[in-house]
């Protein structure tokens, strides 16, 4: 397996007034690793421009990724979507970075403001080739990646940024830069980077774009593993094996569950310690030697459930689970943050307290957690196996 993963992040704002955003970011993962991401700006703004960009996106990730060339695809998207009455053309502009195994990127650009690179936390000016396809100037790079490469993608919404009817000309491409630049040392994740550079050019408009503005992030980094057992067995003759099987794997390790911790503990042959009180209404968190976090199970889970939807969206509550120490924000910081391939080991063993009618947990309510939590973590790019005893 390539040691190197990517994150790839994304976020927008709409143009003031429209409920509908005229840019559309779509990526599409392939079964070698490979992914082809695009982003789209649909001409104008609402309706017409989200169908234009929506179209454009889905068809050319579509193509691309079945291994049609950039001819056909934009021959294609040409013939498909509706032409404008008033420019002539038929189809938004676009960025395609494309991620080959991991190994290479391949940067396709047409009429979008141009991809920057940030390597070794500095712009790096990488090559370009100008080509023709259906007359209209592409440029294409092919990308050897390195650790800590930053993408930044752009929709013509991000330069100039301005509450003002002009151009805001102090806020141009090499501005974004410098901006980027800096957050590329913080540490921050790909969702992370695109938010602050789209939450600041919502500032520069304040809070009424004047445009719809996208950014789009892919962050190259090393592969950390990280491990979830949430769950006792249904069979108690398969306990030996799920611990077996979670304590072998590498990386940290995470424990979900009074239940499931207790019968870790005396795998393990240590003491579980609990700590004090909730917080807010979070279930504390416990200690046991040889286990990177143990929490609660449903509540806290379910919890974490939120905080992953949230964070694939709009991003709003980073704040919430930045910063704390309970549980669900412990949980969410080494998920979102920090693992790139997580599995889940979950026990499908019925806990009878759950089967309480007062209660408003049961079975299916921790099966859907962990599926639900399983594709917002797919969604921010993590490779996610889920192993159930």
């Amino acid at each position: 397996m390539n040691e190197l993963t990517c994150e790839i992040g994304y976020k927008s704002i709409n143009h003031a007034g429209e409920q509908l955003c005229g840019d559309h970011v779509e990526v599409v993962e392939q079964a070698d690793g490979s992914a082809v991401i695009v982003l789209a700006d649909g001409l104008g703004s609402g309706v017409k421009a989200s169908i234009l960009s929506t179209l454009t996106s889905k068809i050319l990730s579509t193509m691309l990724a079945a291994g049609l060339s950039i001819e056909e695809c934009v021959e294609t998207i040409a013939a498909t979507l509706p032409v404008d009455s008033q420019r002539g053309v038929a189809y938004s502009t676009f960025t395609i970075i494309r991620l080959i195994r991991n190994h290479m990127a391949e940067l396709i650009q047409y009429d979008n403001p141009q991809v920057i690179v940030i390597r070794n936390g500095e712009n790096w000016d990488y090559p370009k080739t100008e080509t023709t396809v259906g007359g209209k100037q592409i440029f294409r790079s092919l990308i050897p990646l390195q650790e800590d490469d930053v993408f930044v993608a752009m929709s013509d919404g991000c330069p100039h940024a301005s509450a003002d009817v002009a151009y805001n000309m102090a806020w141009q491409r090499e501005d974004i830069i410098t901006f980027m630049e800096a957050m590329s040392l913080c540490g921050y994740t790909a969702k992370n980077l695109s938010t602050l550079l789209v939450d600041e050019c919502d500032r520069l408009y304040e809070g009424a774009p004047r445009d719809d503005a996208t950014a789009c992030v892919v962050r190259i980094r090393k592969r950390v593993p990280l491990n979830i057992l949430f769950g006792p067995p249904s069979d108690r003759d398969d306990v030996e094996r799920m611990m077996s099987l979670f304590f072998a794997k590498d990386g940290k390790h995470i424990v979900c569950g009074g239940t499931t911790a207790s019968i870790a503990a005396r795998w393990l042959n240590r003491p579980l310690r609990a700590e004090g009180g909730f917080t807010g209404d979070i279930p504390p968190i416990s200690h046991l030697e040889g286990v990177d976090l143990v929490t609660e199970g449903v509540i806290t889970v379910n919890r974490v459930v939120e905080y992953a939807q949230d964070y694939v969206g709009a991003n709003r509550r980073y704040e919430e689970w930045s910063n704390q120490k309970d549980g669900a924000s412990l949980i969410s910081r080494l998920l979102f943050e920090e693992a790139t391939d997580i599995s889940f080991y979950v026990g499908k063993a019925i806990n009878p307290a759950h089967q309480n009618p007062n209660l408003p947990i049961n079975f299916n309510i921790k099966m859907n957690l962990v599926r639900e939590l399983s594709e917002a973590l797919k969604k921010m790019g993590k490779r996610v196996i889920v192993s159930y005893f």
